[in-house]
């Protein structure tokens, strides 16, 4: 389109130039006006190609920083200085919103997503549940990140069975190791249809995505003073026959996980 509105300017400008050897002061203003339209057209293009450049620069920057960040973030030490820095509020708030804006850019249609944009947002989920997995990092989003757990419980809800499995797994193993502190189980099991959530995701057909709901519904089931609060939902309204199908898989790791969560049931059932 450039190249078209640049020729087409040229040519323009051409023909002004002969048109106006011999035309009235009106015409010839009219086709200087017309003239001076297409160049700032052609400006405009010529700009919006230049930030879709950029646009694109920062992405495959911000994938690769990022990359390398989720990478040494499973240090104890690098986790602490992020938290450490001013940066680190801001920088998980505006983790939030780019996953957010991701999860609503996703074609309904299209499963999983290979770009630099969906690797960014893994490397920025991967951070998180990084982070999370450091008693320092649990407190810190459970003080001070409220919103970023409300985004991911979100998010999950948003994304339909079969899509974006990798980052549906990431943003559950951040939050199941947020539920390891007593505060963060509390806040996330308190979250408005937080059960029906639960229920949600272990109809997903993805193995990995079941195996870590399953952990969090383990989490919630484990802690006595959170499971109690919602005993009689979970009675109501447990997909038992799904649990069981998952005890039986050829996946070695649901299948423990299932297992352990019937029997854990059945130990409250009972008394135990």
């Amino acid at each position: 389109k450039v190249k078209d509105t640049a020729v087409l300017y040229n040519l323009l400008h051409i023909s002004v130039m002969r048109r106006c050897n011999g035309c009235s002061e009106v015409g010839c203003s009219v086709l200087l006006r017309v003239q001076e339209k297409l160049a700032l057209r052609q400006q405009l293009n010529e700009a919006k190609q230049q930030l879709l450049q950029q646009a694109e620069y920062c992405t495959e920057m911000g994938a690769a920083t990022c990359t390398l960040l989720w990478g040494v973030s499973s240090s104890e030490e690098v986790v602490k200085a992020i938290l450490g820095g001013d940066k680190a509020l801001k920088f998980f708030n505006i983790t939030g919103q780019t996953m957010e804006s991701f999860v609503k850019s996703l074609d309904e249609d299209v499963k999983e997503v290979d770009s630099s944009e969906s690797q960014f947002v893994f490397a920025l989920a991967g951070i998180v549940t990084n982070v999370a997995a450091i008693a320092c990092g649990r407190e810190f989003l459970v003080s001070s990140s409220r919103v970023l757990l409300d985004t991911m419980l979100q998010l999950l809800g948003d994304l339909k069975p079969g899509q974006c499995t990798k980052l549906k797994v990431l943003m559950l193993m951040s939050l199941y190791n947020v539920s390891i502190n007593l505060k963060g189980l509390k806040y996330i099991s308190e979250s408005p249809g937080f059960v029906p959530l639960l229920w949600w995701l272990l109809s997903d057909p993805d193995a990995e995505v079941c195996l870590h709901a399953l952990r969090l519904v383990q989490s919630v089931v484990l802690e006595p003073e959170v499971f109690s609060k919602l005993a009689s939902e979970f009675q109501s309204s447990l997909p038992t026959q799904r649990i069981l199908a998952m005890s039986k898989s050829r996946n070695s790791q649901l299948q423990t996980a299932a297992r352990e969560l019937l029997e854990d049931l059945r130990a409250l059932q009972c008394g135990v």
